[in-house]
């Protein structure tokens, strides 16, 4: 079988990966000239909107999927019309704009923080009148690892903050005093089966994550479930193949969600050695048309991404339980260029090794 992916980043590459022990072939199409994917499968170089080479990227391709949602969706709808695209091209819609996002959730029943669209300075007022303060101004599209975002904690900011983000559509959020950060990773095959991951805790710094534990710790029956409902229903609704991320916030024993991804997501990486699935081959069994995988959990694992720069090989491989992948990226900072899954059997043992590891990376 041969699959298409639209993009050429890390999460191309790991898709690719797991595609080779299934005798799935996987091409990349991308625009970017260097490119992480492209050293462990064939790629055709193009814009997003150079649909000759996309015509010729389509050929031979059994389904195509995505690596980030910022795929033009009118890409993914030409390509649709030729050839499957998994998740579908009306998944990349609801999630590459913020308020389009939390309206979808809504409708859905699905509990959301307190948001308003703002799109003028006068809507602005409204919105920071009615909402009020604490909030989060996000743009509405291309926001990522905290891009395109600012915290308003206080009136004498207001103006600041509208000069550096005003005059674009806007999402303006009411700030949510969480406990933790929590995410769920689930998978929807082409017959419709579901399966999922468990929640996991996700700890971010300057907008990205850093470190995800697996299974999230005092993790409760009730909690998970409620996760695999919210995520139930929005895969439902969607028509949904592939795997999907949810991202929560957990307050006081409640979600609420904060946002969708529609493809393999950095708090999944842990399940490459931690599940009895990847989430990576998951989604390719998925978008092949092949039985799902166990998602069991084969231990308590620690994945802390490796950003900006990488600790010396040797010494990361030092430490008990660590598994290492490296993206074959040109460092610079805050760049994405590995992460390590520290796995065992005790949960204490890991948080231990994990603290080596994070002494190294700094």
């Amino acid at each position: 079988m041969n699959i298409g992916i639209l993009g050429g980043g890390q999460l191309g590459r790991m898709m690719a990966l797991a595609g080779y022990p299934l005798d799935i072939a996987c091409r990349i199409f991308e625009p970017a000239h260097e490119s992480s994917a492209a050293q462990v499968t064939s790629r055709l170089q193009g814009e997003f909107d150079d649909y000759r080479t996309l015509f010729e990227f389509a050929q031979g391709l059994d389904a195509v999927t995505f690596e980030f949602e910022n795929v033009p969706v009118n890409t993914a709808r030409w390509l649709a019309e030729r050839v499957p695209v998994f998740p579908p091209p009306e998944a990349l819609a609801v999630a590459q704009d913020r308020i389009a996002e939390k309206t979808f959730f809504a409708s859905l029943g699905i509990p959301v923080p307190p948001f308003a669209a703002v799109e003028t300075r006068a809507s602005f007022n409204d919105a920071l009148s009615e909402i009020g303060l604490p909030a989060v101004l996000k743009t509405t599209r291309f926001g990522y690892d905290g891009k395109g975002q600012a915290v308003l904690k206080s009136h004498s900011e207001v103006e600041s903050i509208w000069q550096l983000l005003g005059g674009r559509p806007l999402n303006y959020e009411s700030f949510v005093p969480f406990d933790r950060e929590l995410s769920i990773i689930s998978v929807r095959g082409r017959d419709g089966e579901i399966v999922h991951y468990p929640l996991v805790e996700n700890a971010h710094r300057e907008g990205m994550l850093r470190r995800t534990t697996a299974p999230a710790p005092q993790l409760t029956t009730g909690l998970q479930k409620k996760a695999e409902e919210y995520a139930r229903l929005v895969m439902e609704r969607l028509h949904y193949v592939g795997v999907l991320a949810i991202e929560l916030f957990e307050v006081k024993g409640e979600l609420l969600v904060n946002e969708m991804a529609p493809r393999v997501h950095n708090s999944g990486h842990w399940t490459i050695e931690g599940a009895a699935t990847s989430q990576f081959e998951n989604h390719m069994r998925a978008i092949a048309g092949l039985p799902l995988g166990s998602t069991k959990p084969l231990g308590s694992a620690i994945m802390l991404n490796l950003i900006g720069q990488t600790p010396p090989l040797a010494k990361m491989l030092a430490i008990p339980g660590a598994h290492v992948h490296l993206y074959g990226k040109t460092p610079r900072a805050n760049r994405k260029l590995g992460h390590v899954t520290l796995l065992g059997l005790e949960a204490s043992v890991v948080t231990e090794q994990a603290g080596r590891l994070e002494a190294l990376i700094g």
